[in-house]
């Protein structure tokens, strides 16, 4: 079953890229209290994710946090070291990266894809949301092939 508008995120282990290297968050507590705009995408460094998803949250950032939200996090099924790296290429401490490296996350929301017929596995559907104190409170959920409504512009309009 695929997570709705009110329902309460996952509780499920993910993995925080920091200077420091790599650390684990229980996912109920990272989101708690807060308002995050999250942002899902099925591979870092992917042409698509790396060329616009990624670059229009971090171009609009100010104006999400001007909007109210604390925290912009971006998740993928990649390592914490990938997540990392690719934080530095894109030049934004803006950004907060959450490794989903198993795919837990993905799997518990209802937002995993099967993209073995790339090469790639099983990953995430890309997505944006706005989560409240661990609620979700906007669900943009791409179609396949699709970037639109998961943008960083898109979640502006919402607000």
């Amino acid at each position: 079953m695929t997570i709705a508008v009110g329902d309460r995120l996952p509780d499920v282990k993910l993995v925080k890229a920091t200077a420091e290297g790599p650390e684990q968050v229980q996912s109920a507590d990272y989101f708690a209290g807060k308002t995050v705009a999250l942002f899902a995408v099925p591979g870092a460094f992917t042409p698509t994710c790396s060329a616009k998803h990624l670059p229009g949250f971090v171009e609009k950032a100010d104006e999400l946090k001007s909007k109210g939200v604390d925290e912009i996090v971006a998740t993928s099924v990649n390592d914490a070291f990938v997540m990392g790296a690719w934080k530095q290429s894109a030049g934004s401490d803006d950004i907060t990266m959450l490794a989903d490296g198993n795919g837990e996350f993905a799997k518990a929301a209802g937002l995993d894809a099967d993209f073995t017929g790339f090469g790639m596995g099983h990953r995430s559907q890309r997505y944006s949301m706005l989560v409240e104190d661990g609620v979700v409170k906007q669900l943009n959920v791409e179609a396949p092939g699709d970037f639109s409504v998961s943008s960083a512009e898109h979640m502006l309009g919402q607000m």
